[in-house]
């Protein structure tokens, strides 16, 4: 992918597709991709996570790991495919964690990937863009959250 392809997918993501055209310029020269084959991993539950990606192509499972004594499995809670984000928000608190699910791709897949903490520094240095982010990530997060809701009551 190109510098523009980065930007235009930036453009359409759920994250960042509220944003003005220089600071989606901004968060693009933060951005690698990766290209991952069906089967693989981006990232496994209990990874010390530090990124944020963005789809571009293919389709990932987020997929947790349960014990609940007797029933031992895992349970996925999710399926992203062009446009979603996952990874360790966290980072944009200048906190480290380790990641709550794991995320598979079910497809050939090529994510943008950015550092938290590289995203956080354009949010701490632009209060109004940083603002827009985290309102946006606080939806975003709540929607996550009810899918794991109802991918728990299905254990």
């Amino acid at each position: 992918m190109d510098h523009l392809e980065i930007q235009k997918a930036l453009e359409n993501s759920e994250l960042f597709r509220a944003l003005e055209n220089p600071d989606i310029r901004k968060i693009s020269g933060l951005c690698s991709v990766e290209v991952f084959e069906t089967g693989q991993y981006l990232f496994r539950q209990g990874d010390l996570g530090d990124r944020i990606c963005i789809v571009a192509e293919g389709q990932v499972a987020l997929e947790r790991s349960v014990d609940l004594g007797n029933r031992k499995g895992n349970v996925v809670i999710g399926i992203l495919g062009k446009g979603r984000f996952l990874g360790c928000w966290s980072t944009l608190l200048n906190a480290p964690h380790h990641f709550l699910s794991s995320a598979s791709c079910r497809k050939p897949t090529k994510v943008i990937c950015m550092k938290g903490c590289d995203l956080r520094a354009i949010m701490v240095s632009n209060p109004l863009l940083g603002f827009r982010i985290l309102e946006r990530l606080c939806l975003l997060l709540r929607e996550r959250m009810q899918s794991v809701y109802g991918a728990m009551e299905k254990i």
